[in-house]
């Protein structure tokens, strides 16, 4: 029989590896919705054409979607990204702008598989829409700052850029296509045929070739009109404000044409330069109208979860064994009754997390599933403890030796509590959870 495994670019993750995902995925969460921002839950596909949108001279559209015909004759996409989605949920529902929104989701790309890289892998990122407000941009790109320095991150540089506007941008393309034009033959093999349908591709290539043979290109800070050059000034001026360091890099054009004026981009030092993009974003001021709404500017960014957390284990911060147990209690039933049954449940009803052994195991096999569980007590019920009304508490953590302690049932649930606050205020949280 056949044996059944994840598909090619596709992983499982598993406790405990998955309760740095609840952390992370919690940390993300309380930071932007503390700037006003609300979640959005959009379908894992759309109409193809909505993803058309980011550009269909990118590889994310022409090489790396997943595109199906489903049956009833439609042609559709697994979401490649998540930008385009929020869009057309906004060009849908038209709520009140500025309309401030995060989501956090699966994304599907068919490309090579490689640490740090999958086809199905996660996003998270916000999005503003209805302003154009150069201040905005300061802020969604210090949300970003502020959630990697939340988990320990260090060792990112922020790259920021300005790719004009649909003002100063066609006369900026034209300087570039001439410029290409003429070293055409120094090129990489797909970009000496492209280059004309869309150069600034070339300038987002990786391959030493096209890296060399745009190396004293024009750059588009030098063609910024004057709406869009105080614009970026003002983003330079706003992070420096905020102590956030920055470089200016004129290159730097990510991997999507729906971009306009600001980009930015997050990069792991501790991360292999070839794979060190943690995440990063920009205005796109033009792409509502290209799903059919109303002339509206936006900004957005993206962070990939599966490369943040491989920086978390470069940088030996958020590492499995310094977070907090999943469980407070083991219930551990010697009695053979209906106290593990009784007490759990209390337990849980109070907030508390517990677990317990089922199918009358013995006490010993118990006492093991208490000790791998990371629970900080277990409770123990003998006949003893049945007969008299208590509960014995053992530390999991407790020196080899040390005393139960024996507590009354109905003083049981203070007893706990006062035990865990006592431990938080000197071994840390007692949830792995944000509050």
């Amino acid at each position: 029989m056949a044996e059944f495994r994840t598909p090619i670019g596709t992983r499982d993750i598993l406790p405990p590896e998955s309760a740095r995902w609840e952390l992370l995925l919690a940390r993300f969460a309380r930071i932007v919705e503390a700037a006003g921002y609300g979640l959005v839950i959009s379908p894992m596909f759309e109409d193809v054409e909505v993803f058309q949108r980011v550009g269909e001279s990118t590889d994310v559209v022409r090489k790396e979607m997943y595109q199906f015909t489903d049956k009833g004759g439609r042609e559709l996409a697994l979401r490649p990204e998540g930008t385009a989605s929020i869009v057309r949920a906004f060009v849908q529902h038209r709520p009140p702008t500025p309309w401030k929104t995060w989501y956090a989701a699966p994304s599907f790309r068919y490309e090579r598989a490689q640490a740090g890289r999958y086809r199905q892998h996660h996003q998270g990122g916000i999005e503003v829409l209805g302003t154009d407000d150069p201040d905005v941009d300061v802020e969604v790109i210090a949300l970003a700052w502020e959630f990697f320095a939340s988990v320990g991150l260090r060792l990112v540089t922020l790259k920021v850029n300005s790719l004009g506007d649909a003002t100063c941008r066609p006369v900026y393309r034209e300087a570039l296509r001439a410029f290409l034009e003429a070293r055409q033959d120094q090129l990489c093999d797909e970009h000496r045929t492209r280059w004309e349908e869309n150069p600034l591709r070339v300038l987002d290539c990786k391959k030493p070739e096209c890296v060399a043979a745009t190396a004293d290109a024009p750059h588009q800070l030098d063609f910024l009109c004057d709406a869009c050059a105080p614009h970026f000034a003002r983003v330079k001026d706003g992070l420096a404000a905020l102590g956030i360091p920055y470089v200016v890099d004129a290159r730097l054009v990510r991997g999507l044409d729906y971009y306009t004026r600001t980009t930015f981009e997050f990069a792991s030092r501790a991360l292999e330069s070839a794979q060190n993009a943690l995440g990063g974003g920009g205005r796109y001021d033009g792409l509502v109208e290209e799903m059919g709404g109303p002339p509206t500017p936006g900004i957005g960014f993206g962070i990939g979860l599966d490369r943040t957390l491989l920086a978390c284990n470069d940088e030996g911060v958020m590492r499995i064994e310094d977070l907090s147990p999943r469980l407070d209690v083991f219930v551990v039933d010697f009695a053979g009754g209906d106290g593990a049954r009784d007490i759990t449940f209390r337990l849980r009803s109070a907030g508390l997390r517990a677990d317990r052994a089922f199918g009358g195991r013995s006490p010993k096999s118990q006492l093991k599933s208490a000790d791998r569980s990371g629970a900080r007590l277990a409770l123990i019920i003998g006949p003893d403890e049945v007969a008299a009304g208590q509960v014995a508490i053992k530390d999991l953590r407790a020196e080899p030796g040390t005393p139960q302690h024996v507590v009354a049932r109905d003083a049981l649930i203070d007893e706990i509590r006062r035990r865990l606050v006592s431990d938080a205020s000197t071994v840390g949280p007692v949830s792995n959870l944000e509050s």
